[in-house]
Formats: structure tokens, C-alpha cells, sequence
């Protein structure tokens, strides 16, 4: 979840490094540090945002041509100074030797720190990434790859690190397992990060780094060894990892851009989608997919609720068995195997640790097929998998993901589709009425975006609520669950969500006039059975929030406020819905005075477990 750039130049680096974080603030913001090479190692560290650490990197004349930056999202340690990266070491004489960064867990770093406190070692740090340095430094021989070689092979957990020794200047070794990290290929020049984007306008030469690789970066060459210390070659890919959306336009936040670049996202996600041919998921997805008789859906967050929203289309439509868990869960229990069953992992990133380690698991249990829904072309968890379906959402910033999921949903409904042709439930008609609604998608998506007046009237009242309850009944209960979530995440209001039909199971008693209850209302086979859920809301003073479509006779009255999307969209109509739960949680913490884009406790690419 945190940040990592580092870079081997003959030029000042500082600025490439300070630029490489604040792209990567989003990954991570607690913290944020900068370490160079000039007459020996020195250091700039931050409990604030980048642009604080600029300053004091201005301040202090801070250059360099060997360097590592971190931003960081907390794990070990309060986010003080002290546990902020990078972390030194010093050698016998209390010369700083090692600057070290990491990002991921280092599970066994007590035992490690116990042993290199009883060595006279002394920590400043509650952080496990501070042994590491300390590791590091112990085992230096004179050659820091073969020493971080040694290293990494007493670490248990998943991580990624960069380091650099004041003996060897113009050296960076980095090395990754379990969490990402990229190689930078420049003339003169290379580079490290967690994220290829970090390096945009940089260089474009990206070496993606596999497990247990540790890589030695110097400023002509790049040397890659596996985890057995054999010298590997790994290839260079270009990657135009730039977009305009690092560039927040007309916008306030990237949460508000990323909500109005959804008509756009869902377009490229279904470009040349002319039919439902297994071929867009893969060159074997027929092959696999004549052979699977279930789904098994993991995921993550919001991903999961994508993953509950599909599972109502797969059974409905294709009339597959579907099974949806949280990855975090499967991992750790031991579920009965179908090996016929086709496994789907859905992750914007692609670099979700508990989701790729549920697909590992997966696989070792005797899963056999596999399926990436992911934002990452380049990712882990596409390259783990038989098929993939990649969601051209574009760059996410926004810690609170939107545009990811309405292209998750239309992955996913494509995947529905297709299986649906392939078992014979989809006749030709049906396959051109769907094609149809699909391209129609965006526009409808517009139309849904032009009640932001009117959802901004609704949130100056949320704004004052510290409760609140949300409502769905059948396609529409994952989408509350969304909505919800959104409202907790960057406003800080608590919410949960409910099927509606559970209302008088349990939640009914927290409804007082002072809790707003919002309600999905599409106008579908369960409207009426809504509606009641409704009036046991109303019947104890309840303020009721409504997202109707046009035609569902819901008007608005004491106790009951009601916005109506333009039209009815079956079974795509999750995503049209959604979009108003995204506005109401943006305008409400706006009008909370929250840090929208980045709230508390959280970063956007969850890489530790």
C-alpha cells in the first residue's frame, strides 16, 4: 500500500523522486521520506503530505544522484517521524551505511530485531522495515546484491524493497515478493518503483519484476537475479503509463473526476465488443469454458461487491452456479473443491495481496481454470491467470474506487453473456437487444450524472447525520452495500446496508427520524415489496432517501424524498445506480470538510494482508 521510487543517475534525482511521490501519495500518505547519496547518506522525513516534504527538501539544498523516496500507509508504528522511511543503519563507527525502504509486512521481523538487539543494534523505530535495515547492514560484505540476496531470504511476508550503501554510490538494489515493483530503464540513467506511473515522463522502458527477483541498479546497466541467485533476463516493456487523468481539470478531487469519467471508462472497456465471443476473455476462454460447470467469484471491498451483483447475473441469465467469498476469508479456511469450477479474481490494481494469495490458494486446492477481471494489464494477478478480461477504467487516483467499479460490473456482465451463448440460454435476438443496451450505457450514465444538483441539496442534510441505513432489494442489495461504503469511507459517517426484506429482522430499531435511510427503487419485479419495506420506515418517523426510476410511482412526501434516475435499465440498472451513491458520498464529505481523495486509515492499492 505504500510507495517506492528510487533512481541511480548522473544528475540531481531529488526532483525525479519528490515527482514519483506525489504520484504515489494515493498509495499511501501517513508519512513520506527522501534519501540521497552526497558526501555520505542523507535524509529528509515528513508526518505531512509530499508537497510539505518538497519544501523541506527546498530548505535544506537536499541533491543527489543516487537516491530512494518512500510515502508510507502505517503498519508498524504510529505515523511519526521516527517510523517514517527511510530507515538508516549505521556501521561500527555510527556512520549511516544503509538507507533502506519497504513496502508489504515483514511477518518475522520481532525474531530478527531481537537477535540484531542482542548484536548491540539499537532501534529508533516500532517499524518491522527498520530490522530489515539493520539486516541489511549486519550482512554487508562489501556487495550490496549479494548481501541483499542474503537478506531477503530471512525475511518471511510479502514485500518490496529498495536500498542503497554509502560504500557503493551509484548503486540501488531492489527486491520484491509479494508486493510490486517495477525497473525503469533510461539512457544513462535507471530507475526503481512500486508503479510504472510514478516514472511517467521519466522513462517509458519498464521492466516488470517477478517473485523473488532482486535487482541490481546501476546507472548503465540493470542486472536481474531469481530467487535462487540465478541471473534471469526479464523483459522490457513500454508503457505509456502517463494519462491526463493524473491531471484533475475542471474537477475539485480525482474522486469527483473519476465519478464523471465513467460514460468514458465503460466506452473503452467495451471497444470492440461486437458480439459475446469467448475470445475477448482469452485464445483458450472456449476451451475453459466448455469445460466449467460453476463460478467461483474472489474479491475484495467494492470488488466483492461487483463480484455479489454478478453472481445474481450468472445464475439468472447463464444459469451457472456461482459462489461469491471474500478472499481474505477463503484463504484461511478449507473449502470443499469443485476443480470444474472457473475461478474469477476481480482487482483494480490486479495487485491486491489477499486476493492473489485466495488465487494461489486456489489453484494449490486443484482449481484449475482461472479468470483475472483487473485495471492492470501488466499486473500479478493477470499474469496468474488462464484468462483475463481487462477493465479500461484508466488511471485511479481517488482512494474511494468508482470508475473501477462500474467497469467491473460491465466486465463481469459480459462474462454473464457470454457463458449464457455458450450454454444456449442467450438467442440472437436477446444477444442484439444486450448489445444494444450496452452501447446505449454511456449515455444513460450522462443523464444519471445531471441530477448532481439535485443529489448536493440531499447532502447538506447527510452531512449533519452521523447514521445512516441503506436499502436494496435483489440486483440492487450489492449496490447499497457500495453506497454504504462509499458514505463510511470518506465522510466517516457510519453506515450499513441491508436487504430490505431484513429491515424488521434487526435494523428496524435503529430508525428514528434523525436516521436517513437511503432506498435503490428501480422499478423491477420487487418494487412492491419495497415499497412496504418503505412504509415500516415511514411508519416510525424515518427519513427516507429514494433513488426511483422515472416509472415507479414513488413520489415524494413527509418523510419521504425522492430523486428520479431518467430510465428503467434492467438488469444493467446496478450501474446506473450506483452513480448517485457515489455523488451523495462525494457532496456529503465535501460538505464534512473531509480529505476526500485521501480519507483516514486507508490508501488506494491494498498490497499487504
Amino acid at each position: 500500500m505504500c510507495g517506492i521510487v528510487g533512481a541511480v543517475a548522473q544528475r540531481n534525482i531529488v526532483p525525479v523522486l519528490l515527482e514519483g511521490l506525489k504520484r504515489l501519495e494515493y498509495r499511501g500518505y501517513d508519512s513520506c521520506g527522501v534519501a540521497v547519496h552526497h558526501d555520505g547518506l542523507q535524509r529528509a522525513r515528513s508526518v505531512a503530505r509530499v508537497a510539505e516534504l518538497e519544501t523541506q527538501v527546498a530548505h535544506s539544498h537536499l541533491s543527489g544522484s543516487t537516491g530512494i523516496s518512500h510515502t508510507r500507509w502505517a503498519t508498524h508504528g504510529a505515523p511519526v517521524t521516527d517510523n517514517a522511511h527511510p530507515h538508516f543503519s549505521p556501521d561500527r563507527d555510527g556512520i549511516d551505511r544503509i538507507a533502506l525502504v519497504h513496502n508489504g509486512i515483514v511477518e518475522n521481523y520481532e525474531e530478527i530485531r531481537n537477535e540484531l538487539k542482542a548484536l548491540g543494534y539499537v532501534f529508533h523505530s516500532q517499524t518491522d522495515t527498520e530490522a530489515v535495515a539493520h539486516l541489511v547492514c549486519h550482512l554487508y560484505d562489501g556487495d550490496l546484491l549479494r548481501t541483499v540476496q542474503k537478506a531477503v531470504k530471512r525475511l518471511t511476508g510479502a514485500f518490496a524493497i529498495a536500498v542503497f550503501c554509502k560504500d557503493e554510490p551509484h548503486r540501488v538494489v531492489g527486491a520484491r515478493q509479494g508486493c510490486p515493483l517495477i525497473v525503469g530503464v533510461g539512457d544513462g540513467e535507471n530507475f526503481l518503483a512500486s508503479d510504472a506511473m510514478a516514472l511517467a515522463g521519466t522513462t517509458n522502458q519498464i521492466i516488470y519484476l517477478e517473485e523473488g527477483d532482486v535487482v541490481d541498479v546501476q546507472r548503465d546497466f540493470v542486472a536481474i537475479t531469481d530467487r535462487n541467485d540465478q541471473p534471469v533476463e526479464r523483459k522490457v516493456l513500454t508503457v505509456n503509463a502517463y494519462s491526463g487523468a493524473i491531471e484533475l481539470g475542471p474537477y475539485r478531487h480525482y474522486m469527483q473526476k473519476e465519478i464523471f469519467e465513467q460514460p468514458r471508462a465503460i466506452t473503452d472497456t467495451l471497444e470492440g465488443v461486437v458480439g459475446f465471443d469467448p475470445q475477448m476473455f482469452g485464445a483458450d476462454a472456449a476451451d475453459v469454458f466448455s469445460q466449467i460447470d460453476s463460478v467461483l467469484i474472489l474479491a475484495c471491498g467494492t470488488s466483492y461487491y461487483s463480484g455479489m451483483t454478478a453472481k445474481y447475473w450468472l445464475e439468472a441469465v447463464a444459469g451457472i452456479p456461482t459462489n461469491v467469498e471474500i478472499a481474505s476469508e477463503y484463504r484461511y479456511r478449507t473449502p470443499a473443491v469443485n476443480p470444474n469450477a472457473l475461478v474469477v479474481v476481480i482487482s483494480q490494481s490486479g495487485e491486491t495481496a489477499d486476493t492473489l494469495a485466495a488465487l494461489k490458494y486456489a489453484q494449490e486446492l486443484g482449481h484449475k481454470h482461472s479468470l483475472a477481471i483487473c485495471n492492470g494489464g501488466t499486473s500479478a494477478m493477470v499474469r496468474e491467470t488462464t484468462l483475463a478480461y481487462l477493465t479500461r477504467a484508466g488511471v485511479a487516483i481517488g482512494v474511494a474506487s468508482t470508475k473501477a467499479f462500474s467497469t467491473q460490473l460491465t466486465a463481469l456482465f459480459l462474462l454473464t453473456l457470454t457463458l449464457a451463448k455458450m450454454r444456449g440460454k442467450l438467442t440472437p435476438e436477446q444477444e442484439k437487444q444486450h448489445l444494444k443496451n450496452l452501447r446505449h450505457l454511456p449515455t444513460a450514465l450522462q443523464s444519471v450524472l445531471a441530477l448532481e444538483p439535485q443529489i448536493i441539496a440531499w447532502a447538506d442534510a447527510f452531512a449533519q447525520k452521523e447514521n445512516a441505513l441503506f436499502l436494496g432489494r435483489g440486483l440492487h442489495y450489492p449496490i447499497a452495500l457500495e453506497g454504504a461504503l462509499k458514505l463510511k469511507e470518506i465522510s466517516y459517517i457510519h453506515a450499513e446496508a441491508y436487504p430490505a426484506g431484513e429491515l424488521k429482522h434487526g435494523p428496524l430499531a435503529l430508525v428514528t427520524k434523525e436516521m436517513p435511510v437511503v432506498t435503490i427503487a428501480p422499478n423491477d419485479t420487487l418494487i412492491e415489496k419495497l415499497k412496504s419495506n418503505m412504509q415500516e420506515v415511514r411508519a416510525r418517523g424515518g427519513q427516507l432517501y429514494v433513488f426511483a426510476d422515472a416509472d415507479s410511482h414513488i413520489t415524494s412526501g413527509d418523510g419521504l424524498h425522492v430523486i428520479r434516475l431518467p430510465e428503467h435499465y434492467g438488469l444493467l440498472s446496478p450501474i446506473l445506480h450506483v452513480v448517485p451513491l457515489q455523488l451523495l458520498a462525494y457532496h456529503t464529505a465535501l460538505a464534512r470538510g473531509t480529505d476526500v481523495d485521501k480519507p483516514r486509515n486507508l490508501a488506494k492499492s491494498v498490497t499487504v494482508e
